[in-house]
């Protein structure tokens, strides 16, 4: 089999607390990877001093770019990825700490052509870098029968329900970016690129952690509440706007395949299942504010399975019975 090289994506901004941790877990890789590409977004800290100190004992190129005009976090991605040479592409953020182990285990998930992405589960830590005791697939409600979906091929079903891919643990195919570009610099990068890639092939998933993502009031993004309480706070504080946001990521991806259908083999059934999601996402949206009104309502959609195929289940059903 044809070696495969691998090329590190990074983007960068105002990161430099974190930064220098990042970088040497990735020059300690046990398998180095082909190139380090970082885009820093008009960062105003020290940040670029640290790539450039830390990259003097680099066993490989690192090449360090400076965007002309701030792109924000979803571009910049799309640009460092557009730099990259390597067969496979592994994303990195600023803050995180890669295990030594992790890309020699991505290339390994790469073996079979099949296999257009891969991504693992890691280990919580805080800004001080101290465990945080839980994994973060639990955080994005990504459990075993989900997981079980994604190794027999399903991934679309669990992603048009809700993303679980972090890009912070995601590797793909160089070849394939094209057909998913341009990401709309509306959208966060790796729910669009996950779903996307999962129409495209298979997406390995990786159980064991990979990286420590750190969890810190600083980050763009992060995992989501854990407990029903902080989930239904979060569905309260989000309001109207969830649906208008998802309503349009989707319609997005709808028209995106329309436009590059035959790149992707999973087309027709990704096309089918977004236009059920938006649907269902439109019939939550229109429910009246008055609860007498809005009860069977949420009954019927309930009992065709919808709030399964397409929102939290049972979550969804309280907050649309409770505290819409």
């Amino acid at each position: 089999m044809t070696a495969q090289t691998i090329s590190v994506a990074m983007c960068t901004y105002n990161g430099q607390r974190f930064l220098q941790a990042q970088l040497e877990s990735i020059l300690q890789q046990s398998r180095p990877p082909a190139e380090l590409i970082i885009c820093d977004d008009r960062s105003i800290d020290s940040g670029g001093e640290i790539v450039r100190e830390v990259a003097q004992n680099a066993r490989f190129p690192v090449r360090f770019f400076v965007n002309d005009k701030n792109l924000k976090s979803t571009k910049n991605f799309e640009n460092a990825i557009g730099l990259c040479r390597g067969s496979i592409v592994a994303l990195a953020d600023q803050d995180d700490v890669w295990y030594e182990h992790k890309l020699d285990r991505i290339e390994k998930a790469f073996q079979s052509q099949s296999v257009v992405a891969a991504f693992s589960d890691a280990d919580l830590i805080d800004e001080n870098s101290q465990p945080l005791g839980r994994r973060l697939w639990p955080t994005l409600s990504f459990d075993l029968a989900k997981q079980k979906a994604f190794a027999a091929g399903k991934a679309l079903g669990v992603l048009v329900k809700h993303p679980v891919v972090t890009g912070a643990t995601m590797a793909f195919r160089r070849e394939v970016f094209e057909c998913m570009a341009p990401i709309p610099a509306n959208e966060v990068h790796d729910q669009w690129m996950s779903f996307l890639l999962a129409a495209k092939g298979r997406i390995e998933i990786i159980p064991e952690p990979l990286i420590q993502y750190r969890r810190h009031a600083g980050q763009q993004l992060g995992p989501g509440p854990t407990s029903l309480k902080s989930r239904m706070a979060e569905a309260r504080a989000r309001g109207e706007s969830f649906y208008v946001h998802e309503i349009d990521r989707f319609r997005q991806l709808h028209e995106h395949l329309e436009i590059h259908g035959d790149e992707f083999p999973g087309a027709n059934y990704a096309q089918r299942a977004i236009r059920q999601k938006v649907a269902h996402l439109e019939h939550r949206a229109r429910l009246s504010t008055a609860r007498a009104d809005r009860i069977p309502k949420v009954l019927r959609e309930a009992l065709n399975g919808n709030y399964w195929r397409y929102s939290g289940g049972w979550v969804s059903i309280a907050k649309d019975m409770i505290i819409r």
